[in-house]
């Protein structure tokens, strides 16, 4: 499939630079917009706007990062030729239905008279939807350099949630709705620390930064998933860190070498492992586990599940309003919270269209990470594992898009994909099929000018 039309008579070298600049452009605009969605926390937003809180405009319940993605994406798709290769035309289109679906939902939930449950479809998987697209748009280079802002500012975060673990005051506004203290770093809850610290962990493995820099990333990653209290996180990162190193390949080693390289480096682990969990707990981070594992946030996620014994079938079957459900969770159960992704898809959108939104996450999110590097698979495994264990994929929250930019930052390199910046910048014929196009299922590149 191919789009083109015909291009205005001008000097190549000129249109070259303009090209260029507009590339440049769009990339500066995407770091900022996107950094900006995905640190910019809901607390903090609350201080310019009613975002999360009852009330306000339409147009205020939409994040400042999102609304700036909406408006790059049809400039950075329409601005300039740019070329999707190999895999990277399979994705855009899977992204583009994807976010199409979701639309389609907004417009079911408002027909049916639940307007109020599309706030986070919208802020979280369309805005996900459109920044990959933006992405996609981009050279690999800048893709991936794109990856390493975002890499930087959780890494960034993770520090912070440890300066506040220490001088026990937070940097950010968060309300003190918790007896303990717990960090939050550049996030909106110390859970998303806590596995967003645990996630970054393999996408940090899968970057080029020179090897010390990668380690005290890593390392700065795990202390950032301790500190945080999160114990799910915890644990998955330490098991992540164990897999990194039996699995991940060592260059420039020959096989024996790196079994023999591998076996001392456990070996050394193993005390230094010790010692830091010995001094974590020493310093009060990791109280919560002194309880065990059943405790009272563990019973709320198994007693949440009761909520459908006070709806009828009919009911569960084409959903319920948010304030319904909210007062059986409150009164009835007599929990704060919804811990549970699948109770409030089910009674929000009905049990048919929760089944179809699922199917379209799981179909978009298994393209995006088959094509990713090993470790960077790793840290999206983690997060899907620290994530079904709240209420992550149901509110408005960043973390799903940095998983999507990220996975995408990180992607093998495709064969027939350029390598460096300029190579994606020159005008696109209209598509014929070539020897070249074999490589891809005989399927000719997807020119957009």
């Amino acid at each position: 499939m191919s789009y083109a039309r015909s291009v205005p008579d001008q000097s190549p070298s000129l249109s070259a630079s303009r090209q260029k600049t507009l590339v440049m452009a769009i990339f500066l605009c995407a770091a900022f917009f996107f950094q900006l969605r995905f640190y910019m926390s809901p607390h903090v937003m609350n201080l310019f706007v009613t975002y999360t809180d009852t009330g306000g405009a339409i147009y205020e319940k939409l994040h400042f990062g999102t609304i700036g993605i909406f408006l790059l994406l049809p400039f950075a798709l329409a601005s300039r030729p740019f070329v999707l290769q190999g895999s990277d035309i399979a994705l855009f289109r899977s992204l583009l239905l994807f976010s199409c679906l979701m639309v389609v939902l907004i417009f079911y939930l408002g027909a049916v008279g639940r307007s109020g449950s599309v706030g986070f479809i919208i802020d979280t998987y369309v805005m996900a939807g459109c920044a990959c697209m933006i992405m996609l748009t981009l050279p690999p280079d800048m893709r991936r350099l794109l990856g390493d802002i975002t890499l930087v500012f959780l890494v960034a975060s993770a520090v912070i949630g440890f300066g506040e673990a220490i001088m026990q005051a937070r940097l950010l506004p968060y309300p003190p709705i918790r007896d303990v203290f717990r960090p939050i770093g550049l996030t909106g809850h110390p859970l998303t620390l806590g596995a967003m610290s645990a996630t970054g962990i393999g996408f940090v493995a899968a970057t080029r930064w020179p090897l010390w820099m990668r380690l005290l990333a890593i390392f700065t990653l795990y202390i950032g998933s301790a500190i945080s209290t999160a114990r799910t996180a915890f644990v998955l990162a330490s098991v992540e860190l164990l897999l990194l190193l039996l699995f991940t390949r060592w260059p420039k080693l020959s096989k024996r070498t790196e079994r023999r390289a591998k076996s001392i480096v456990l070996l050394l682990l193993i005390p230094l492992s010790v010692v830091l969990i010995v001094v974590l707990a020493g310093a009060g981070f990791l109280e919560r586990f002194r309880g065990g594992i059943v405790d009272d946030s563990f019973m709320a996620r198994v007693t949440i599940y009761r909520v459908f014994e006070y709806f009828s079938w009919s009911q569960i079957m084409m959903g319920v309003h948010i304030d319904d459900l909210m007062f059986v969770v409150n009164k009835k159960l007599g929990l704060e919270f919804i811990e549970s992704a699948p109770v409030v898809l089910t009674m929000l959108f009905g049990l048919p269209a929760a089944i179809v939104f699922t199917v379209a996450l799981v179909r978009l999110f298994s393209r995006l990470i088959r094509g990713a590097a090993g470790s960077a698979q790793l840290g999206a495994a983690v997060f899907v594992i620290a994530s079904l264990s709240n209420n992550t994929f149901t509110e408005k929250t960043s973390v799903v898009a940095m998983i999507f930019v990220l996975l995408i930052a990180y992607r093998r390199p495709s064969p027939l994909m350029p390598s460096s910046i300029s190579a994606g910048l020159s005008v696109p014929t209209p598509a014929t099929r070539t020897p070249g196009s074999a490589a891809t299922g005989g399927k000719p590149r997807i020119g957009r000018t």
